[in-house]
Order: structure tokens, then C-alpha cells, then sequence
């Protein structure tokens, strides 16, 4: 039986955290991305309003992603922890600016997150298929 490889992708850019895990595990074409927060490369937690920590956030994605070799468009599922249930709305807006129809599959929780954080993100894709040589 053969097992599929397993990476750990990473590049300069890719926001690193102090805590045991990585930004991303591929396995196979499929992509797991740890949750994404409102940090800097270094890691250190960036207090915004909820939609410059969402827009944050989803950059740090884009970043976790690209290193992966996949991007947005290449998500098929979302896990979004929103701290205050006050920024649902907002939060289906801003969501809508990054993906679109068919939508991936998305579980959406509330006021569970510490002060610190308005807002974090995890997602699971597929790589992007390479055009044939």
C-alpha cells in the first residue's frame, strides 16, 4: 500500500507562530491550513477592527497558500472563528469580497475567541492543477 507524501510548505513570508504547528500540511493535492489570525510575518498579534483583522487574516491565507501551491480560488472548505456574533453581518460581507459561487463548505463560530482576536480562519484546498507541458 502506497501512502501519499507528506509536506510542510513554507516560505520567508509566510506568517510564522511560537506555538507547536505548521501553517500548512499538504498531503496529496489536499491542503490544510492552520488557523490564520491577524499576525505579522513574526507572528505577533496585529488588534484591528474586524474587518482590517478578517482582510489580515485572509492575506496571511493567501500567503499560506501560495507557498502550498494553491490560492483562494482553491478552497473547498472554511472554518471561521468570529469572537463577537455583533460582526456576523460584516463578517458575510467582507467573506463574499474573497469567495465567491459555489461558495466552499463553511462552519461559521461565535464568541470564542480571547480578547486579543476579532477574528481567525482555517481552510482546507486542493493544489492547483499545472497546465500540461
Amino acid at each position: 500500500m502506497t501512502h501519499p507524501r507528506v509536506a510542510y510548505p513554507r516560505e520567508p513570508d509566510t506568517p510564522v507562530s511560537h506555538l507547536p504547528f505548521s501553517p500548512a500540511v499538504v498531503v496529496g493535492d489536499l491542503i490544510f491550513v492552520s488557523g490564520q489570525a491577524s499576525v505579522d510575518a513574526t507572528g505577533k498579534i496585529v488588534s484591528d477592527t474586524f474587518e482590517g483583522e478578517f482582510r489580515r487574516s485572509l492575506e496571511n491565507v493567501r500567503r499560506v497558500l501560495a507557498a502550498a501551491g494553491s490560492d483562494l480560488a482553491h478552497v473547498v472548505q472554511t472554518r471561521n472563528y468570529v469572537r463577537d456574533a455583533e460582526d456576523l453581518p460584516q463578517f458575510n460581507t467582507l467573506y463574499r469580497q474573497f469567495f465567491t459561487a459555489p461558495f466552499p463548505a463553511r462552519t461559521t463560530i461565535t464568541n470564542c475567541l480571547p480578547p486579543s482576536l476579532r477574528y481567525e480562519i482555517e481552510v482546507v484546498a486542493v493544489k492547483r492543477m499545472l497546465p500540461a507541458q
